[in-house]
């Protein structure tokens, strides 16, 4: 087995490439050992390597967050886990067949519901135009909610923390809703 690694804009965050599904709807996003490893053996075991501070999942990828150690240290150990949890057969997600799995730590949008033609909009440009870029780089963006003109998101995976997060969502997401969307004023990220 041979997993590829790429850097993502945050210097905190590698991504790794197994060249297999690592779930196959959806995302997840762990920030702390205790809801890794209650949901996931693999992010269980990632979270295992001192160092490690969060572990997301998409579709073909999976990226951890570190402090402390240079990625020359953390690396191999890494490497090691994802190699030996594929090898072993485990899932990805506990209590998972991996058929149509995933797993939305979302949370409750909220808008007005005469806003419910514009928040569809949003969630479409998000889905086709931000949501994949995003992913190349490690990472997820996901719709929160819409009020007077301000769209929230939720920012997941290599996002989260990164350094030029506000320039993505300052410059590029929000110039994007604005253009399709004139109601969109602003777009500002929640936890």
């Amino acid at each position: 087995m041979f997993i590829q690694t790429e850097a993502t804009p945050n210097p905190a965050t590698l991504k790794f490439l197994p060249g297999k599904e690592v779930l196959v709807e959806g995302t997840a996003d762990f920030r702390d050992a205790d809801s890794a490893r209650a949901a996931s053996p693999l992010a269980g075991r990632l979270f295992d390597i001192p160092g490690v501070t969060g572990v997301f999942f998409g579709y073909d990828f999976i990226t951890v967050s570190k402090d402390g150690p240079d990625w020359q240290h953390l690396k191999p150990a890494i490497l090691g886990s994802i190699m030996e949890h594929f090898m072993s057969g485990a899932p990805i997600m506990a209590g998972d067949s991996q058929a149509g799995t995933g797993h939305h730590d979302d949370g409750e949008e909220f808008y007005d519901q005469a806003d419910a033609e514009i928040v569809v909009t949003i969630k479409e440009l998000l889905d086709t135009r931000v949501r994949p870029a995003v992913a190349q780089d490690g990472g997820d963006i996901t719709f929160r909610g819409y009020e007077n003109g301000t769209v929230f998101l939720h920012m997941k995976g290599a996002c989260a923390g990164c350094p030029s997060s506000t320039a993505t969502l300052k410059h590029g997401i929000q110039n994007l809703l604005r253009h399709f969307v004139p109601e969109v004023q602003q777009v500002e990220q929640v936890a």
